[in-house]
């Protein structure tokens, strides 16, 4: 186990050193910023076969990707270059077609499109021609009445996202998170990692099972069907998928996000203004999702407190997920933002156990919340 933690998260550092002693994890990061400090930076196990999980070594955050993609779209919200409550197709006017006119940039962020995935059957090799993908997101018709609950995007996401951005911006998304995000940070996080970063990229393990889906589960997150062992080829590792295949590791997550629980203000310098952070709390659907199964409270770009799916209390809090278990909380009221990577993964697409127990520690060792 290396790094550092603060006295009163000893609990935390313990647990992950158990569960790395036991096998219950191969390798992972936690990191808890509090208050603009690092109270917790710590790591430990093998990111491959006898190679260690180092300071640097990164991983694929999966659909914690989600939250930095929801930063690049309120940070252009803030600037006045995107309105979020306008359609989608002030900014892409093809997105229009097949009845969908009306589908608000809000929609979108928090998962109550109607699009959730592809009407045409997909190969990865159809993912990293994003700009395509998305042309034919836009030509479909919704698989349900946009705004009416959610569809979580699972993969699609990042595709609508992506090209709402390259229409405002001229850039890609992952190169506006790059420029004007984490290279001002100093996070090593990325989407459309370069070709330096592949040796540090850690090896996933694959889940024991795969989860039980309904009718939009399979239509939404098995096309295409892909294999754990593409995550570390250059063609994955290079694309910018911003609905799964941000690479980083707990420390660059929990930086980035910070920029949320600190009230878009890091360092002196202010990312996004309070006003634009307050409307990540704006719900969107509170009401079962058709593709995850569970009643989950989507804001804008990030779920909502759900205690029955991550032991976190009420107030001004966020979070996602990643498949398998990676997760970021972003806690307003106590000024401290949480997150955990791994490569050990769990079958549980949110929820997973192991990921609810870190959280649950974290709250047990940190701080009261602020008046």
């Amino acid at each position: 186990m290396n790094g550092h933690c603060a006295p009163r998260f000893a609990p935390l550092r313990d647990l992950l050193e158990r569960r790395l002693g036991e096998g219950e994890e191969r390798g992972a990061s936690i990191c808890v910023v509090q208050d603009g400090e690092t109270v917790v930076d710590i790591w430990g196990g093998e990111a491959r076969e006898g190679v260690p999980w180092e300071s640097d070594t990164l991983v694929n955050t999966f659909s914690v990707t989600k939250t930095m993609l929801a930063l690049v779209v309120l940070g252009l919200a803030d600037a006045g270059e995107l309105d979020l409550d306008a359609p989608v197709a002030r900014y892409w006017p093809e997105f229009a077609a097949e009845g969908k006119a009306e589908v608000l940039v809000r929609h979108v962020l928090g998962h109550t499109s109607g699009l959730p995935g592809w009407d045409e059957k997909m190969t990865v090799a159809d993912l990293y021609d994003t700009r395509r993908a998305a042309a034919l997101l836009a030509a479909q018709r919704p698989w349900f009445e946009p705004g009416d609950g959610s569809g979580y995007q699972a993969i699609s996401h990042g595709h609508l996202l992506g090209e709402l951005v390259e229409r405002v911006t001229g850039r890609s998304a992952g190169t506006v998170l790059r420029t004007e995000y984490a290279e001002p940070l100093s996070a090593d996080y990325w989407l459309g990692a370069p070709e330096s970063a592949d040796e540090r990229v850690a090896i996933l393990k694959s889940p024991p099972h795969a989860p039980d889906l309904g009718e939009f589960g399979q239509r939404a997150l098995l096309n295409p069907l892909f294999s754990m062992k593409l995550t570390t080829t250059r063609e994955f590792l290079g694309a910018e998928l911003g609905g799964f295949n941000g690479q980083g590791n707990a420390r660059s997550v929990a930086r980035l996000q910070s920029l949320v629980s600190h009230g878009g203000t890091i360092d002196g310098r202010t990312y996004l203004s309070p006003e634009t952070v307050e409307r990540i709390f704006e719900v969107q659907s509170d009401s079962p999702d058709r593709v995850l199964g569970h009643r989950i409270p989507f804001g804008m770009g990030y779920a909502l407190p759900t205690p029955d799916l991550m032991p976190t209390p009420s107030g001004r809090i966020c979070w996602w997920v990643g498949h398998g278990g990676a997760v970021v909380v972003n806690d307003l009221d106590r000024r401290m933002t949480m997150a955990y990577t791994m490569n050990k993964m769990a079958a549980e697409l949110v929820g997973a156990a192991k990921t609810r127990e870190y959280v649950r520690t974290t709250y047990e060792c940190v701080s009261p919340a602020r008046a």
